[in-house]
Protein backbone atom coordinates (compact mmCIF):
# COMPACT_ATOMS: atom_id res chain seq x y z
CA UNK A 1 0.00 0.00 0.00
CA UNK A 2 2.78 2.41 0.95
CA UNK A 3 4.62 1.61 -2.28
CA UNK A 4 1.48 2.23 -4.31
CA UNK A 5 0.84 5.59 -2.66
CA UNK A 6 4.47 6.61 -3.19
CA UNK A 7 4.22 5.58 -6.85
CA UNK A 8 1.10 7.71 -7.34
CA UNK A 9 2.65 10.78 -5.75
CA UNK A 10 5.95 10.47 -7.62
CA UNK A 11 4.81 9.19 -11.01
CA UNK A 12 1.37 10.79 -11.17
CA UNK A 13 2.18 14.16 -9.68
CA UNK A 14 -0.77 16.05 -11.15
CA UNK A 15 -3.26 13.47 -9.87
CA UNK A 16 -1.65 13.67 -6.44
CA UNK A 17 -1.83 17.48 -6.56
CA UNK A 18 -5.59 17.34 -7.14
CA UNK A 19 -5.86 14.99 -4.16
CA UNK A 20 -3.85 17.35 -1.95
CA UNK A 21 -5.92 20.38 -2.99
CA UNK A 22 -9.11 18.40 -2.42
CA UNK A 23 -7.95 17.38 1.06
CA UNK A 24 -7.05 20.97 1.93
CA UNK A 25 -10.47 22.19 0.75
CA UNK A 26 -12.21 19.44 2.73
CA UNK A 27 -10.38 20.36 5.94
CA UNK A 28 -10.94 24.08 5.28
CA UNK A 29 -14.69 23.67 4.86
CA UNK A 30 -14.88 21.69 8.11
CA UNK A 31 -12.89 24.37 9.95
CA UNK A 32 -15.10 27.07 8.46
CA UNK A 33 -18.26 25.32 9.60
CA UNK A 34 -17.16 24.27 13.08
CA UNK A 35 -14.90 27.15 14.14
CA UNK A 36 -16.52 30.17 12.46
CA UNK A 37 -20.09 28.97 11.82
CA UNK A 38 -19.52 29.70 8.15
CA UNK A 39 -18.74 33.39 8.69
CA UNK A 40 -15.24 32.92 7.28
CA UNK A 41 -15.57 30.98 4.03
CA UNK A 42 -13.62 27.79 3.54
CA UNK A 43 -11.81 29.28 0.52
CA UNK A 44 -10.18 31.92 2.74
CA UNK A 45 -9.00 29.28 5.18
CA UNK A 46 -7.74 27.13 2.29
CA UNK A 47 -5.64 30.02 0.96
CA UNK A 48 -4.06 30.51 4.40
CA UNK A 49 -3.31 26.79 4.66
CA UNK A 50 -1.82 26.88 1.16
CA UNK A 51 0.44 29.79 2.10
CA UNK A 52 1.53 27.95 5.26
CA UNK A 53 2.34 24.81 3.26
CA UNK A 54 4.27 26.85 0.69
CA UNK A 55 6.29 28.45 3.49
CA UNK A 56 6.91 25.04 5.05
CA UNK A 57 8.11 23.64 1.72
CA UNK A 58 10.47 26.56 1.23
CA UNK A 59 11.93 26.25 4.73
CA UNK A 60 12.42 22.49 4.52
CA UNK A 61 14.01 22.41 1.06
CA UNK A 62 15.50 25.88 0.78
CA UNK A 63 13.97 26.08 -2.69
CA UNK A 64 11.91 28.73 -4.44
CA UNK A 65 8.78 26.78 -5.39
CA UNK A 66 7.33 26.18 -1.97
CA UNK A 67 5.69 22.79 -1.49
CA UNK A 68 6.47 21.83 -5.11
CA UNK A 69 10.18 21.57 -4.19
CA UNK A 70 9.36 18.43 -2.21
CA UNK A 71 9.44 15.58 -4.78
CA UNK A 72 6.18 13.91 -3.70
CA UNK A 73 4.36 17.23 -4.11
CA UNK A 74 6.00 18.27 -7.39
CA UNK A 75 2.64 18.05 -9.17
CA UNK A 76 1.41 21.03 -7.18
CA UNK A 77 3.77 23.20 -9.23
CA UNK A 78 2.11 22.03 -12.45
CA UNK A 79 -1.40 22.40 -11.06
CA UNK A 80 -0.65 25.95 -9.98
CA UNK A 81 1.38 26.82 -13.07
CA UNK A 82 0.69 29.26 -15.87
CA UNK A 83 -0.92 26.71 -18.20
CA UNK A 84 -3.82 25.77 -15.92
CA UNK A 85 -4.04 29.34 -14.62
CA UNK A 86 -4.64 30.69 -18.11
CA UNK A 87 -7.06 27.85 -18.85
CA UNK A 88 -9.05 28.81 -15.75
CA UNK A 89 -9.18 32.44 -16.92
CA UNK A 90 -10.52 31.45 -20.33
CA UNK A 91 -13.01 29.00 -18.81
CA UNK A 92 -14.30 31.66 -16.45
CA UNK A 93 -14.69 34.16 -19.28
CA UNK A 94 -16.77 31.67 -21.28
CA UNK A 95 -19.24 31.47 -18.37
CA UNK A 96 -20.13 35.15 -18.75
CA UNK A 97 -23.47 35.74 -20.44
CA UNK A 98 -23.35 39.06 -22.31
CA UNK A 99 -27.12 39.48 -22.05
CA UNK A 100 -26.96 39.03 -18.29
CA UNK A 101 -23.93 41.29 -18.04
CA UNK A 102 -25.89 44.16 -19.58
CA UNK A 103 -28.23 44.05 -16.60
CA UNK A 104 -25.46 45.52 -14.47
CA UNK A 105 -25.97 48.73 -16.41
CA UNK A 106 -23.98 51.91 -15.91
CA UNK A 107 -23.38 51.14 -12.23
CA UNK A 108 -21.54 47.97 -13.19
CA UNK A 109 -19.34 49.82 -15.69
CA UNK A 110 -18.50 52.53 -13.15
CA UNK A 111 -17.78 49.93 -10.48
CA UNK A 112 -15.41 48.10 -12.84
CA UNK A 113 -13.56 51.30 -13.69
CA UNK A 114 -13.19 52.38 -10.07
CA UNK A 115 -12.39 48.83 -8.95
CA UNK A 116 -9.58 48.61 -11.48
CA UNK A 117 -7.97 52.02 -11.03
CA UNK A 118 -8.33 52.50 -7.25
CA UNK A 119 -6.59 49.26 -6.15
CA UNK A 120 -3.85 49.92 -8.69
CA UNK A 121 -3.23 53.39 -7.25
CA UNK A 122 -3.18 51.99 -3.71
CA UNK A 123 -0.77 49.22 -4.75
CA UNK A 124 1.57 51.68 -6.46
CA UNK A 125 1.45 53.99 -3.43
CA UNK A 126 2.42 51.16 -1.09
CA UNK A 127 5.26 50.15 -3.43
CA UNK A 128 6.49 53.76 -3.43
CA UNK A 129 6.35 53.82 0.36
CA UNK A 130 8.58 50.74 0.44
CA UNK A 131 11.15 52.45 -1.74
CA UNK A 132 10.45 51.10 -5.20
CA UNK A 133 10.84 53.67 -7.95
CA UNK A 134 11.06 52.01 -11.38
CA UNK A 135 7.93 51.89 -13.52
CA UNK A 136 7.98 48.12 -14.14
CA UNK A 137 8.10 47.25 -10.45
CA UNK A 138 5.46 49.82 -9.49
CA UNK A 139 3.12 48.68 -12.26
CA UNK A 140 3.53 44.99 -11.41
CA UNK A 141 2.80 45.44 -7.71
CA UNK A 142 -0.06 47.81 -8.49
CA UNK A 143 -1.51 45.25 -10.91
CA UNK A 144 -1.29 42.62 -8.19
CA UNK A 145 -3.57 44.80 -6.08
CA UNK A 146 -6.20 44.47 -8.83
CA UNK A 147 -6.09 40.66 -8.68
CA UNK A 148 -3.41 38.08 -7.98
CA UNK A 149 -3.67 36.97 -11.62
CA UNK A 150 -3.31 40.41 -13.20
CA UNK A 151 -0.08 40.98 -11.24
CA UNK A 152 1.99 38.10 -12.68
CA UNK A 153 0.51 38.51 -16.15
CA UNK A 154 1.49 42.18 -16.15
CA UNK A 155 4.89 41.46 -14.63
CA UNK A 156 5.67 38.78 -17.21
CA UNK A 157 4.65 41.10 -20.04
CA UNK A 158 6.89 43.88 -18.73
CA UNK A 159 9.84 41.64 -17.84
CA UNK A 160 9.64 42.18 -14.09
CA UNK A 161 11.90 40.29 -11.70
CA UNK A 162 10.49 37.05 -10.27
CA UNK A 163 10.65 38.48 -6.74
CA UNK A 164 8.48 41.42 -7.77
CA UNK A 165 6.01 39.09 -9.48
CA UNK A 166 5.85 37.07 -6.26
CA UNK A 167 5.11 40.27 -4.33
CA UNK A 168 2.30 41.11 -6.75
CA UNK A 169 0.76 37.67 -6.23
CA UNK A 170 1.04 38.04 -2.46
CA UNK A 171 -0.67 41.44 -2.68
CA UNK A 172 -3.56 39.99 -4.65
CA UNK A 173 -3.93 36.97 -2.35
CA UNK A 174 -4.01 39.24 0.70
CA UNK A 175 -6.75 41.29 -0.96
CA UNK A 176 -8.75 38.15 -1.78
CA UNK A 177 -8.52 36.86 1.79
CA UNK A 178 -9.54 40.23 3.23
CA UNK A 179 -12.57 40.42 0.92
CA UNK A 180 -13.61 36.88 1.88
CA UNK A 181 -13.26 37.53 5.60
CA UNK A 182 -14.79 40.99 5.87
CA UNK A 183 -17.64 40.74 3.36
CA UNK A 184 -20.05 38.84 5.64
CA UNK A 185 -19.13 41.13 8.54
CA UNK A 186 -19.88 44.34 6.65
CA UNK A 187 -22.70 43.14 4.38
CA UNK A 188 -25.57 44.68 6.39
CA UNK A 189 -23.66 47.91 6.93
CA UNK A 190 -23.13 48.49 3.19
CA UNK A 191 -26.53 47.19 2.08
CA UNK A 192 -25.19 44.10 0.38
CA UNK A 193 -28.50 42.25 0.25
CA UNK A 194 -29.73 42.36 -3.37
CA UNK A 195 -28.48 41.47 -6.87
CA UNK A 196 -27.86 45.07 -7.93
CA UNK A 197 -25.66 45.84 -4.91
CA UNK A 198 -23.88 42.50 -5.41
CA UNK A 199 -23.01 43.50 -8.99
CA UNK A 200 -21.62 46.82 -7.82
CA UNK A 201 -19.70 45.08 -5.04
CA UNK A 202 -18.21 42.55 -7.45
CA UNK A 203 -17.10 45.33 -9.77
CA UNK A 204 -15.50 47.33 -6.98
CA UNK A 205 -13.69 44.44 -5.29
CA UNK A 206 -12.58 42.70 -8.49
CA UNK A 207 -11.20 39.49 -7.05
CA UNK A 208 -13.48 36.67 -8.19
CA UNK A 209 -12.39 34.25 -5.48
CA UNK A 210 -12.71 36.87 -2.75
CA UNK A 211 -16.10 38.10 -3.94
CA UNK A 212 -17.48 34.58 -4.47
CA UNK A 213 -16.25 33.38 -1.10
CA UNK A 214 -17.46 36.46 0.74
CA UNK A 215 -20.90 36.44 -0.88
CA UNK A 216 -21.23 32.68 -0.32
CA UNK A 217 -20.81 33.30 3.40
CA UNK A 218 -23.27 36.23 3.23
CA UNK A 219 -26.00 34.93 0.92
CA UNK A 220 -25.28 32.20 -1.65
CA UNK A 221 -27.99 33.61 -3.93
CA UNK A 222 -25.87 36.72 -4.49
CA UNK A 223 -22.76 34.86 -5.67
CA UNK A 224 -23.61 34.75 -9.42
CA UNK A 225 -24.33 38.48 -9.50
CA UNK A 226 -21.13 39.48 -7.73
CA UNK A 227 -19.02 37.03 -9.74
CA UNK A 228 -20.59 38.34 -12.97
CA UNK A 229 -18.94 41.76 -12.72
CA UNK A 230 -15.86 40.55 -10.84
CA UNK A 231 -15.06 38.14 -13.68
CA UNK A 232 -14.38 41.03 -16.06
CA UNK A 233 -11.63 42.38 -13.81
CA UNK A 234 -9.09 39.77 -14.82
CA UNK A 235 -9.52 40.44 -18.52
CA UNK A 236 -9.61 44.22 -18.14
CA UNK A 237 -6.62 44.22 -15.79
CA UNK A 238 -4.55 42.02 -18.10
CA UNK A 239 -5.30 44.39 -20.97
CA UNK A 240 -4.69 47.75 -19.31
CA UNK A 241 -1.98 46.67 -16.83
CA UNK A 242 0.98 46.30 -19.20
CA UNK A 243 -0.31 49.02 -21.53
CA UNK A 244 -2.29 52.04 -20.29
CA UNK A 245 -1.44 51.74 -16.59
CA UNK A 246 2.24 51.08 -17.29
CA UNK A 247 2.48 54.07 -19.62
CA UNK A 248 0.76 56.23 -16.99
CA UNK A 249 3.23 55.17 -14.29
CA UNK A 250 6.17 55.56 -16.63
CA UNK A 251 5.12 59.10 -17.54
CA UNK A 252 5.01 60.00 -13.84
CA UNK A 253 8.27 58.32 -12.84
CA UNK A 254 10.24 59.20 -15.95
Amino acid sequence: MTHMIEHVFLEQGLVAAFAVVGAVMYVSLILSKRLTAGRIHGSAIAILIGLALAYFGGVVTGGKKGLADIPVFAGVGLLGGAMLRDFAIVATAFEVDVVEAKKAGLIGVCALAIGTVLPFVIGVSIALAWGYRDAVTLTTIGAGAITYIVGPVTGAALGADSVIIALSIATGVLKAVMVMVFTPMLAKLIGLDNPRSAMAFGGLMGTVSGVAGGLAATDPKLVPYGALTATFHTGIGCLVGPSILYLAVRSLTG
